[in-house]
C-alpha cells in the first residue's frame, strides 16, 4: 500500500509538472525560433536595401556588413545579381543560382525562408530577399515597398520552414536588380533549445524525488495505523490475546481500532474463563478421583468373587481413564495460558533420559526401543520448561500401547538444517488412514488403532499444542513397513554451553 501511495503522489506531481513545464518550453522554443528568424530577416533586408542603392559606396558598405556578419554570427552571405551571375566583389557567387529560392526572388520578388526541417529546425535557416532598384522607384512605391516589407516580416516570423507567400508581386515601377541570401548555422540555436528543454528535464527530475520523498513520508504517516492494526492481527494470530492496537490516525481507523481493542478484550475474558475453570474444575476432580481409585482398591483386596472382581477392576480402569483426562486437560489449560517462554535444550540427551524411564514398561511387553539418528551431533533445541518431557511421554505411551509383544519402537533423532532438529517416533503397529490421520489432533478423538479403549483422546492434541507452542510442527505419516510414525520439528539454536532445564523425571499421563 505505501508503494502505491507514492506512485500515486509522484504521478500526481509528474502530471502537474507536464501541464505546466511542457506548454512553457514549447513557448520558450517557439519565441527563440521566432526571435531568430526575424534578426536574420532584418539583416537580409537591409543588405537587399544596399543592394538596391546600386552605387558604389552603398555595394561596398553591403560587402563590409556581410563580412562583419560573418564574422560575429555563424552565419554567411551569399549575393546574386538579376541575370544569376554576377555577384558583389568580393562576396563570392552562390553554388546554385539557379535554385527555386533565387528563382521565387529574382523572378516574382518573393521572400523565402526554409528552416531545414518541419519537426523543429534543420543545420540551416535560409532567408532569401530579393533587393530592388531604389533610385528608379517613385516616392509612393518606396512608401509602398516598404509597407510589404514590414508585412513580409510581420507573417515570415510565424512561418517557420516554408516559403513566405504574402509578399505578392512587385509594383509594375519595381525593377529587381538581385537577391541577398543569409545562411544562419543553427547548432548554436540547437544548444539554447537543448538548454530549455534539458533545465526543465532536470528540475522536473529533481521535484520528482522530493515528491517521492515527501510521499514515502506522508504514505508511512498515513499507513502507521494500519501497520499497528496489522501488528495487533498478527499478535493476536499467534495466541497473544492481550495485544491491542493504538487508537491513532485518521477517524475511520481510529473507530476500527476501537471495535478490534473491545473484541479482543471480550475474547480474552472469555478464554482466560475458560482457561480458569478447566484448571479448577481439573483440580477438583483430581481428589474425588484419586479417592475412588483407592476405596476401588480396597474393595478389590476384601473381596474374592471372581465376578465382583471383575467388575471392580473395570471400575478401577475408567477411573484410571478419567484420571488421565482430567490431567490432560490440565495440561492443555497449562500450555494454552503460555506461562513459560522456550529455553535451550540438549535434545538427545532429553531423549536418552526419557528412554531409559519408559524401556522398563517396554521390557514388560518384550518391545525394544532403538534410538538412531546423528550419534556425534547433539542439536540444541527450543522447548519450555517440561514441555518436550510432556511430548516424548504422549507419543512413546501411545506407541507402547500399539505396538504388537516383541515389537520395536524406533526414536530417531536428527538435524535437517541450520535451524531445525526432527524427532521421529515409529511403531509396528496397526497405523491409521489418511482420513484418521487428518482428525488425530482434534481433541477426544480417539481412533481404535492408536489408543484402544483406555485413551482419553488428549495425547496427541497436548502434543501439538506443545510443539506449536514452541515454534515447531508435528505430522503424521505412514512408517516403512506398516505402522505409525510421528514426526515433531523442532526449532535449533546456535551452539553454545550445553546445560538441560530440571525436569521432574516421572512419566506423564499420556494419550
Amino acid at each position: 500500500m505505501i508503494r502505491r501511495l507514492i506512485l500515486s503522489y509522484v504521478a500526481l506531481v509528474a502530471v502537474a509538472l507536464a501541464a505546466f513545464t511542457v506548454p512553457v518550453a514549447f513557448t520558450l522554443t517557439a519565441q527563440l525560433r521566432g526571435d531568430t528568424e526575424e534578426s536574420v530577416r532584418r539583416e537580409a533586408t537591409t543588405m537587399a536595401l544596399l543592394l538596391g542603392d546600386g552605387d558604389a559606396p552603398a555595394r561596398q558598405a553591403l560587402a563590409r556588413m556581410a563580412g562583419a556578419y560573418a564574422d560575429e554570427t555563424p552565419g554567411r552571405v551569399e549575393v546574386v545579381a538579376a541575370d544569376g551571375r554576377s555577384a558583389v566583389e568580393p562576396l563570392p557567387l552562390p553554388a546554385h543560382p539557379d535554385d527555386p529560392a533565387f528563382g521565387a526572388a529574382l523572378k516574382q520578388g518573393r521572400t523565402t525562408v526554409d528552416w531545414g526541417s518541419r519537426l523543429v529546425w534543420g543545420p540551416e535557416l535560409v532567408v532569401t530577399v530579393p533587393a530592388f532598384a531604389r533610385r528608379e522607384a517613385s516616392a509612393g512605391d518606396t512608401r509602398g515597398r516598404a509597407e510589404r516589407e514590414d508585412g513580409r516580416r510581420e507573417e515570415g516570423g510565424a512561418e517557420g520552414g516554408a516559403e513566405d507567400e504574402a509578399a505578392g508581386e512587385p509594383a509594375p515601377a519595381e525593377r529587381i536588380v538581385g537577391a541577398v541570401r543569409v545562411r544562419y548555422v543553427t547548432a548554436d540555436l540547437s544548444d539554447r533549445l537543448w538548454r530549455i528543454w534539458g533545465f526543465r528535464a532536470i528540475l522536473a527530475v529533481g521535484v520528482l524525488a522530493v515528491a517521492a520523498g515527501l510521499g514515502a513520508i506522508v504514505a508511512r504517516l498515513l499507513t502507521k495505523p494500519l501497520r499497528q492494526l496489522n501488528d495487533m492481527a498478527s499478535r493476536f494470530g499467534d495466541g497473544d490475546l492481550t495485544a491491542r492496537s493504538p487508537v491513532t490516525g485518521p477517524q475511520e481507523t481510529q473507530t476500527l481500532a476501537r471495535t478490534l481493542n473491545q473484541g479482543a478484550e471480550r475474547l480474552d475474558t472469555l478464554v482466560a474463563s475458560q482457561r480458569i475453570f478447566v484448571a479448577d474444575a481439573s483440580h477438583q476432580l483430581r481428589t474425588p478421583l484419586t479417592a475412588l481409585r483407592l476405596s476401588l482398591d480396597n474393595i478389590a483386596d476384601g473381596v474374592d468373587d471372581e465376578f465382583v472382581r471383575e467388575d471392580v477392576d473395570q471400575a478401577t480402569a475408567e477411573v484410571v481413564r478419567m484420571s488421565r483426562l482430567v490431567s490432560g486437560l490440565l495440561v492443555l489449560a497449562r500450555a494454552e495460558a503460555k506461562v513459560s517462554a522456550p529455553e535451550p535444550l540438549a535434545l538427545r540427551e532429553l531423549v536418552e533420559e526419557r528412554l531409559k524411564v519408559w524401556r522398563p514398561a517396554a521390557d514388560e511387553r518384550g518391545v525394544t526401543i532403538v534410538l538412531t539418528g546423528d550419534a556425534d551431533d547433539l542439536p540444541r533445541v527450543l522447548a519450555g520448561p517440561g514441555n518436550l518431557d510432556q511430548v516424548l511421554d504422549n507419543v512413546l505411551s501411545n506407541a507402547l500401547e500399539v505396538s504388537p509383544d516383541r515389537g520395536t519402537i524406533t526414536v530417531r533423532v536428527e538435524t535437517t538444517g541450520p535451524e531445525e532438529a526432527v524427532l521421529e517416533v515409529l511403531d509396528q503397529g496397526p497405523g491409521m488412514s489418511t482420513a484418521e490421520q487428518a482428525r488425530a489432533f482434534d481433541r477426544f478423538w480417539r481412533g481404535q488403532g492408536l489408543t484402544g479403549r483406555s485413551g482419553s483422546g488428549l495425547g496427541l492434541a497436548i502434543v501439538k499444542q506443545l510443539v506449536t507452542d514452541d515454534g515447531g510442527g508435528v505430522a503424521l505419516r505412514d512408517a516403512p513397513g506398516g505402522g505409525l510414525c510421528v514426526r515433531i520439528a523442532l526449532r535449533t539454536v546456535a551452539e553454545g554451553p550445553r546445560w538441560i532445564s530440571p525436569r521432574p523425571g516421572a512419566p506423564r499421563s499420556g494419550g
